[in-house]
């Protein structure tokens, strides 16, 4: 199950979707096709994909599209 989430602690008040517990072989490739998708920077950190924004529907849109069983959570 992936795990795709809002989050803004630590960030000055700005939102990040953080996207977890995809397969470790993907996180990089992933990240750069999430990147791509929302037009927006981000970053793999401790084993997540952080993307700048609010992008959890999108994002989840393209997972479920991809196969993976996917949970929304978060603000």
């Amino acid at each position: 199950m992936v795990r795709v989430f809002g989050d803004r602690s630590g960030r000055n008040g700005k939102v990040v979707t953080v996207i977890r517990g995809l397969p470790a072989r993907e996180i990089e490739g992933r990240a750069a096709e999430f990147k791509r998708l929302c037009g927006a920077g981000g970053a793999v950190k401790g084993g997540a994909v952080e993307i700048q924004g609010d992008h959890r529907e999108r994002i989840a849109a393209r997972l479920r599209g991809l196969g993976y069983t996917v949970k929304l959570a978060g603000s």
